[in-house]
C-alpha cells in the first residue's frame, strides 16, 4: 500500500509537471502562425537596431566636432546606454517571461525610436545654438540613454519568442537569423545614411526614428502570441521559479564567452582605425576608406555564417563554439603578424565570420540550459555581456595600446583562446548532440 502510494505521488508529480508544461507550449496554431508571419517580421524590425548602430557612429563624430565636443565626450554619450543595457536586459527579460514577448518587443522599439528621433531634435537644438553646449550634451545623454533603458528589452524578448515557437532542431537556425538582422541592419546603415544626408544631414535620424516607431506599432498589431493568464501572471511575480540569477550555475560558462567575444570584438571596432594610422601610417583619409572596407566585410562573413552556414551544416551549439572561436584566434594570429591592407581585411572578414558562429552557438546553449518558463530571463543576462565591451575597451584595452599596439590583438586572440580549449570540457559535452536529434518540442521544458 505504500509502495503503491509512492507510485501514485510519483505519477501525480509527473501529470502535474506535464500539466504545467503544457499549458506554457503555444497552441499548434499560434506556433505555426508564428513560424510564418512572427519570425519573418521581427526580423524585418530588428534590422532597424542595426541600423541605428552603425548609423549613430558614421555620423555622430563629425555632428559632434562641429558641435565643439570632442573625441571623449563624443564616446561618453554612449556610455550611460551601455551601462542601463547592461543593467536591464536581465529585468526585461524576466518580464517578458510574465508579460509575454510582444509587450516588451514593442517597448524596445518604441523607445529606439523615441531615443533616435529625440537625438536627431537635440542635434538640430544644438546646430542652432539655440541653447548652451552643455546642455544640448548632457540632453544628447539622457536621449541616447533611453535606448539603453528600453531598447534592451528587445533581443532577449525576441530571443526568447523564438524559443517559444521553434523546436531543438531550429533554435540555433532561428537565433542566427535574429543576430544576422541586426548585421544587417550594420551593413545597411551608412547605405541608409548617405542616401538621405542628401536631404538633410540630420534626415537619416528621423527616418530611422519612424521605422523604429512603425516597427514598435507593427510587432504590436501582427505578431502572434498567446498570453499568460492574469492569475498565472501573479503567481509568476510571486514566485521565483521563472527568475535566473547571475550566479547561476547552468549560465556561468556561457556569460563568460560572451563577455569575452564582447571585449574582443569591441577591441577590434575600437582599435582598427588608430592601428592602421599609428602601424601601417595612413593618413586619415586612406584610413577611413580602409576600415570602411574592413568592416564591411566583417559584417558580410558574419551574415555568411548565420544566413548560410549554420542553415546549411546545422552544427550542434559546441561545434558552433569551437569554430567559432577557431576563426577567431586565426584572425588575431594574423593581426599579430607584419600587416599589410590586403592581409589587414582578411583579418577581420575572419573575425566576422568567427563572430558569426560563435554568438548564435552560444545564445542557443543559454536557451538549451534553462527550461520552458526561464527563456526570457536567462536571454536577459546574455544579452547584458554585449555591451561589456563597450564599457570595458576604455578601461583595460586603450591602455595597453598605450603601451603595445598590438596588445589588444593578444588580449582578444588569448580570449577565443581560452574560449576554444573550454568548449573540451566535460559540461559542453550535451551540446554536441545535434540539434536534429534533439528533443522536437520547444516548450518541453528541457
Amino acid at each position: 500500500m505504500v509502495m503503491s502510494w509512492l507510485r501514485f505521488g510519483k505519477k501525480g508529480k509527473s501529470a502535474r509537471a506535464a500539466r504545467q508544461v503544457h499549458a506554457l507550449a503555444p497552441p499548434r496554431r499560434t506556433r505555426l502562425r508564428a513560424r510564418r508571419i512572427g519570425l519573418p517580421l521581427l526580423f524585418a524590425c530588428l534590422i532597424s537596431t542595426g541600423m541605428g548602430q552603425s548609423l549613430f557612429f558614421a555620423l555622430f563624430p563629425p555632428i559632434g566636432r562641429d558641435l565643439g565636443l570632442n573625441e571623449v565626450q563624443v564616446s561618453l554619450i554612449f556610455t550611460l546606454s551601455a551601462l542601463l543595457w547592461i543593467a536591464l536586459s536581465p529585468f526585461w527579460g524576466r518580464q517578458s517571461d510574465i508579460w509575454g514577448r510582444k509587450p516588451i518587443i514593442v517597448i524596445g522599439l518604441m523607445g529606439f525610436g523615441i531615443s533616435t528621433g529625440s537625438f536627431g531634435l537635440l542635434l538640430v537644438w544644438g546646430m542652432q545654438a539655440a541653447a548652451p553646449l552643455m546642455l544640448v550634451y548632457a540632453l544628447m545623454i539622457l536621449a541616447r540613454a533611453i535606448f539603453g533603458a528600453l531598447g534592451s528589452g528587445t533581443p532577449p524578448a525576441a530571443q526568447a519568442y523564438i524559443a517559444d515557437h521553434t523546436g531543438s532542431a531550429a533554435r540555433t537556425r532561428g537565433v542566427a537569423a535574429i543576430n544576422a538582422a541586426f548585421g544587417l541592419g550594420v551593413i545597411l546603415g551608412p547605405g541608409f545614411a548617405a542616401a538621405l544626408v542628401s536631404l538633410h544631414l540630420l534626415a537619416p535620424f528621423f527616418a530611422l526614428a519612424a521605422f523604429g516607431l512603425i516597427s514598435g506599432l507593427t510587432v504590436g498589431l501582427s505578431l502572434p502570441e498567446r498570453r499568460h493568464r492574469a492569475a498565472e501572471r501573479r503567481r509568476m511575480r510571486r514566485s521565483r521559479e521563472t527568475q535566473v540569477a547571475l550566479g547561476d550555475v547552468r549560465l556561468r560558462p556561457f556569460l563568460l564567452i560572451g563577455v569575452a567575444m564582447s571585449l574582443a570584438q569591441a577591441s577590434v571596432l575600437q582599435v582598427a582605425a588608430f592601428f592602421v594610422m599609428d602601424v601601417m601610417n595612413h593618413d586619415g583619409a586612406f584610413t577611413a576608406q580602409l576600415v570602411g572596407v574592413a568592416m564591411m566585410s566583417m559584417a558580410m562573413t558574419t551574415l555568411f555564417a548565420q544566413l548560410v552556414l549554420i542553415p546549411l551544416l546545422r552544427p550542434a551549439p559546441r561545434q558552433l563554439l569551437r569554430w567559432g572561436a577557431g576563426f577567431s584566434v586565426l584572425a588575431f594570429a594574423l593581426l599579430l603578424l607584419p600587416t599589410s591592407e590586403g592581409l589587414f581585411v582578411f583579418a577581420l572578414s575572419l573575425e566576422g565570420l568567427g563572430a558569426g558562429l560563435l554568438r548564435p552557438g552560444a545564445a542557443a546553449s543559454v536557451s538549451l540550459a534553462v527550461g520552458a518558463r526561464e527563456q526570457g530571463s536567462a536571454a536577459g543576462w546574455f544579452n547584458s555581456t554585449a555591451a561589456m565591451g563597450i564599457i570595458l575597451v576604455p578601461i583595460i584595452i586603450m591602455p595597453l595600446y598605450g603601451v603595445m599596439t598590438r596588445a589588444p590583438f593578444l588580449v582578444g586572440g588569448a580570449l577565443m583562446l581560452a574560449v576554444f580549449a573550454g568548449s573540451f570540457l566535460p559540461r559542453f559535452a550535451r551540446l554536441a548532440t545535434p540539434l536534429e536529434k534533439a528533443e522536437p518540442s520547444a516548450s518541453s521544458g528541457h
